[in-house]
């Protein structure tokens, strides 16, 4: 699908689509469980994906809409998945195959795990050397630690170590699945934790499951043999502020003189990307957040650029460098290498497809710098090259340059459907 995003300025209020790292593990947390009910979760395409590896794991998922946001009555596999009948085809989503590479461990058996050409592409050896160290089997089809993935199970937990710069779902994984074996897990960092954010974001879940895990001296432990049962069998998905991220850029370089973007549904959580909201003031947006109702407002501000550590916050690259674009000044985002290895090379796009919309960008192996001062924005087709947060900052920024065509819009899917109708409400120009 392709989508053109003309020049507009917006007013109105836009509902936080729900969180898609809290569907994730809300999903195969029920699935880890007896049953659960997993309340205002995301089902988009990604979800989709985890919820199909429950089932495949002989759970089943039932749910009141095909998009948006829904009600899951899940009935899970009791910490027993089932060696699946077919191959897990975990399609785009790299938190489904980390989540679901972990789960496999625990089957009496062999499960085979893969993906699109660019999940294929993704990084995953670490967390296969950490199910060999459980003792379990786990290898790359192709020998490159990459998807497709055997995997060879039961494990009984253990010890293990593992770097902390490649994903933080490498640990999300292990402590899960550490919580049904019959020993835990420990799981010993060898190098800094990256993107630790989502570490909180599931300790925090699974302490509303009922499953206790801890930080240590040198990274994280889960004891074996707990149950995962949340209180009253429900859990509700907080908001997301990664695809809050964008309704607020939206604001402040779009919002009518006077009015604002206001989002509801923001509540403070264990989310890294909560950071959006001191970044986008220390730019000199004009935002109020409103913590206890969940109300955040964003209006047309004149920004500055600013330098932005996403070592935590690896999803607002794509937002931040758009505000950079139009910022004054330099806007400098550093400790980014991993922001290379999500759904496409992020730091490498973004320098790419700025550049041709006339933005002045250096890119650096760790660093990104766009210079708002020395840039004059122009209209260009861009491609979201598969990417749904390509495909949402370009569309933001649309909204200050002359007609942005982005082809693969229907990627926005992955994390935030019915992205553009919510744009379009806003009073954006938006054409398909």
């Amino acid at each position: 699908m392709d989508v053109t995003i003309g020049r507009s300025a917006l007013a109105g209020t836009a509902a936080a689509p729900p969180s898609k790292s809290y569907t994730h593990r809300a999903v195969l947390a029920a699935g880890y469980a007896d049953t659960a009910t997993v309340r205002d979760a995301l089902v988009s395409a990604d979800t989709k994906a985890t919820m199909a590896a429950v089932e495949a794991f002989g759970g089943t998922v039932e749910r009141d809409a095909d998009a948006g946001t829904a009600a899951l009555d899940i009935e899970g596999f009791d910490g027993s998945p089932a060696v699946p009948d077919d191959v897990i085809d975990c399609e785009n989503s790299g938190t489904t195959m980390r989540l679901v590479t972990a789960a496999a461990a625990l089957a009496d058996g062999t499960s085979v795990l893969t993906g699109d050409s660019s999940l294929r592409s993704r990084p995953q050896g670490p967390l296969l050397d950490a199910v060999g160290q459980l003792g379990g089997e786990a290898e790359s089809t192709r020998g490159n630690g990459q998807a497709p993935l055997v995997v060879r199970g039961p494990v009984s937990g253990g010890t293990v170590s593992l770097p902390g710069d490649v994903s933080s779902q490498f640990v999300t994984a292990l402590l899960m699945a550490g919580a049904v074996t019959e020993d835990g897990v420990e799981v010993d960092l060898t190098t800094e934790l990256k993107s630790a954010p989502y570490v909180d974001i599931t300790i925090e879940l699974l302490d509303d499951f009922g499953v206790d895990a801890e930080r240590t001296d040198d990274g994280f432990a889960v004891s074996g043999g707990q149950s995962y049962r949340p209180d009253s069998g429900t859990y509700a998905v907080p908001g997301d502020f990664s695809s809050i991220s964008y309704l607020v850029a939206a604001g402040v370089l779009a919002a009518e003189p006077g009015e604002s973007v206001t989002v509801e549904g923001a509540r403070p959580s264990a989310q890294g990307d909560t950071a959006i909201v001191d970044i986008v003031e220390r730019m000199g947006g004009d935002v109020t957040w409103d913590r206890e109702s969940g109300e955040l407002l964003a209006r047309r501000s004149e920004l500055s650029g600013v330098e932005v550590d996403v070592g935590d916050t690896p999803d607002l690259l794509p937002t931040i460098a758009v505000l950079g674009a139009v910022a004054d000044g330099e806007t400098r985002i550093v400790n980014c290498e991993h922001v290379r290895y999500k759904e496409t090379d992020r730091v490498r796009v973004m320098a790419e497809s700025l550049t041709e919309m006339g933005a002045a960008v250096e890119e650096y192996e760790d660093e990104l710098v766009i210079k708002g001062g020395e840039s004059d924005l122009h209209g260009a087709d861009l491609s979201s090259r598969g990417d749904h947060r390509i495909a949402m900052a370009f569309a933001v920024l649309g909204l200050v340059a002359d007609d942005v065509s982005i082809s693969g819009a229907e990627h926005v899917d992955v994390s935030f459907p019915g992205f553009f109708e919510t744009l379009a409400d806003l009073g954006a120009d938006v054409s398909r």
